[in-house]
C-alpha cells in the first residue's frame, strides 16, 4: 500500500501500525511525492491525508482519478485525516475517495477499510 502525510509523527505512526498487521507499506511525505510513486510502483491502497501543504488530498485524488488504470487511476482510497465532519465526508467521498476515516485513527478501523477495499 501507499501512504501520505506530512507530519512526521502520523507517517511514523503510520508505518508501525501497518507493519504491525503486516501490510507492506511505502509511507511518502507530500502529494507530489504519491504522483511520482505511481509512475513506477502500483500499490493495493492509498491513505491520504487530506490537509497538506502545497497540494491537498482531495486535489491529489482528482488528479489519480485523471490517470488511466495502468497508472493507478482506479485506486481504492481512504481520507484519514483531522476534518471529521458529515461535510468532510461527503466532500471526500465526492473528490474520489472511497473511505474516510477521522483521525486519531483506530487502528482497527482502518485495518478493516483496508482489507474491505482490497477484497
Amino acid at each position: 500500500m501507499l501512504a501520505v502525510d506530512d507530519d512526521p509523527d502520523a507517517r511514523d505512526l503510520l508505518t508501525i501500525l501497518l507493519t504491525q498487521y503486516g501490510a507492506q507499506a511505502l509511507i511518502v511525505a507530500s502529494a507530489a511525492e504519491v504522483l511520482e510513486t505511481l509512475e513506477s510502483f502500483q500499490p493495493d491502497v492509498l491513505v491520504s491525508d487530506i490537509g497538506m501543504p502545497d497540494m491537498d488530498g482531495y486535489t491529489l485524488i482528482q488528479q489519480i482519478r485523471t490517470l488511466s488504470p495502468e497508472k493507478g487511476g482506479q485506486i481504492p482510497a481512504i481520507a484519514l485525516t483531522a476534518y471529521a465532519g458529515e461535510i468532510d465526508y461527503q466532500r471526500a467521498i465526492a473528490a474520489g475517495f472511497h473511505r474516510h476515516i477521522p483521525k486519531p485513527v483506530e487502528p482497527d478501523q482502518l485495518v478493516a477499510a483496508i482489507t474491505t477495499l482490497i477484497g
